[in-house]
C-alpha cells in the first residue's frame, strides 16, 4: 500500500514522489538568518534542487560531507576569520569541481571576497537587487546544466534568451515577495541605489610603493591627477542638475579613479573603485570583471594583507588615456 507524502514528516518539501529521478542541479544555501526561512521556495524558483541552508558558522563542516552539490550560493555580510577561511575553502571546491558559486557580499566584506575569487564561474555580488541575484541564480542553474547538456541548435538562441529574460523577471518577482514577507531579520541585500550613497570622503589610499609607474607616457602629456580628478567631479556635479541614470558610464569613470590615483602614486581597492564608479556595487564588479579580462586594468595582491586586492591601470592604458586628454585639452581650452 503506497504511502501518501502528507505522511512524511518532510513531504512538504518534495515535489516528487520517493524516489523519483530529479534532474535538477543540486544548491547548497550558506547563510545566516538570511533566506532560510524561504530557502526552498527560492530554490524552485530558481529551477534547483535544495540540498541544504546552513548557518555560516555550520557551512565549513557541511562542505566537508557534502555529495552532489552543484552551486554554492553563500551570502557573506561581516568580515571576520571565519567567513575568509570558508570563502578560501568555497573557491576550492569551485576549482576543483568547475562548480558555479555565488558569493553575495556586503560593503564591509567586498574587498575579502574578491580578493578570495580564483574561480572563472564565481559571481561575486554586493548588495544586489533582486534581478541581479535572480539573474545571478539563473546563470549558475544553467551553467551546471550546461557540462550534461548542450544546445543542438543554434536557431533556438534566441528563444531561449527571451525563456531566460522571462525567467529572470519571474525570480526577480518572487525575490521581492521573499523579501516583503515579515521575518526575524532583513535580507543582507536590501540596499540604496548606489554605493557612492554610503558615507565616504574615498580619494585613494596611500601607497607605501606606487603600484606601476606614473610613467612617462603620462608625464609627457602634462597632466596631473589634480585635472583628472576635478573631470571627475564634474561628471558627478551632472547629477544634480539632471537624472545620474541618463549618463552612466561605468567603467570610464573607474579609469579616471585609477589615473588620478596612479598620477598620485597611490593604491585603489576594490570597494573603492566600486564607489568611484557611481553604479550598484554589483554593476561596478561586473565592470571591474571585464575591465580585467580585456586587460585594460590589473589586479595587485596586498604584500601586508592577503585578504585585500588593489586595481591598477595598465602601462597601455594609462598610455592611451594621457593621449586621450592631450587630444581633447585642445576642444576644451579651445
Amino acid at each position: 500500500m503506497g504511502t501518501d507524502q502528507s505522511d512524511i514528516g518532510f513531504g512538504a518539501f518534495l515535489d516528487q514522489p520517493f524516489g523519483a529521478k530529479d534532474e535538477r542541479p543540486g544548491l547548497l544555501i550558506l547563510a545566516d538568518d538570511v533566506y532560510l526561512d524561504d530557502a526552498e521556495t527560492l530554490s524552485r524558483a530558481a529551477g534547483l534542487r535544495l540540498l541544504g541552508a546552513v548557518p555560516l558558522d555550520q557551512a565549513s563542516m557541511r562542505l566537508d560531507v557534502q555529495i552532489g552539490c552543484d552551486v554554492i550560493l553563500c551570502f557573506c555580510p561581516s568580515p571576520d576569520a571565519m567567513v575568509e577561511r570558508l570563502l578560501v575553502q568555497i573557491e576550492t571546491l569551485a576549482m576543483q569541481n568547475d562548480m558555479p558559486v555565488i558569493i553575495v557580499a556586503g560593503l564591509d566584506t567586498i574587498d575579502l571576497a574578491y580578493a578570495c575569487i580564483r574561480s572563472d564561474r564565481t559571481q561575486l555580488l554586493c548588495m544586489p537587487a533582486h534581478a541581479d541575484l535572480a539573474a545571478a541564480l539563473l546563470a549558475a542553474a544553467n551553467g551546471a546544466q550546461s557540462h550534461s547538456v548542450h544546445e543542438a541548435n543554434r536557431d533556438s538562441e534566441g528563444i531561449r534568451l527571451q525563456q531566460l529574460s522571462e525567467e529572470v523577471s519571474r525570480l526577480a518577482r518572487t525575490l521581492e515577495a521573499l523579501t516583503l514577507r515579515p521575518r526575524h531579520a532583513t535580507p543582507s541585500f536590501e540596499l540604496g541605489p548606489r554605493i557612492s550613497d554610503e558615507p565616504s570622503d574615498y580619494i585613494g589610499m596611500p601607497a607605501l610603493e606606487p603600484i606601476g609607474s606614473a610613467d612617462k607616457n603620462a608625464d609627457a602629456v602634462e597632466i596631473d591627477a589634480a585635472q583628472v580628478r576635478d573631470l571627475l567631479r564634474a561628471r558627478r556635479l551632472r547629477d544634480d542638475f539632471l537624472p545620474a541614470d541618463l549618463f552612466a558610464d561605468p567603467a570610464w569613470d573607474m579609469l579616471l579613479d585609477l589615473l588620478a590615483a596612479r598620477l598620485d602614486h597611490e593604491r585603489v581597492s576594490v570597494s573603492s573603485l566600486c564607489i568611484a564608479s557611481a553604479v550598484p556595487p554589483t554593476t561596478a564588479l561586473r565592470w571591474i570583471r571585464t575591465l580585467t579580462e580585456k586587460g585594460f586594468v590589473r589586479r595587485h595582491a596586498d604584500p601586508h594583507d592577503g585578504r585585500r586586492v588593489f586595481i591598477a591601470l595598465a602601462d597601455h592604458t594609462a598610455e592611451a588615456m594621457g593621449h586621450w586628454f592631450s587630444a581633447s585639452r585642445r576642444f576644451l581650452c579651445a
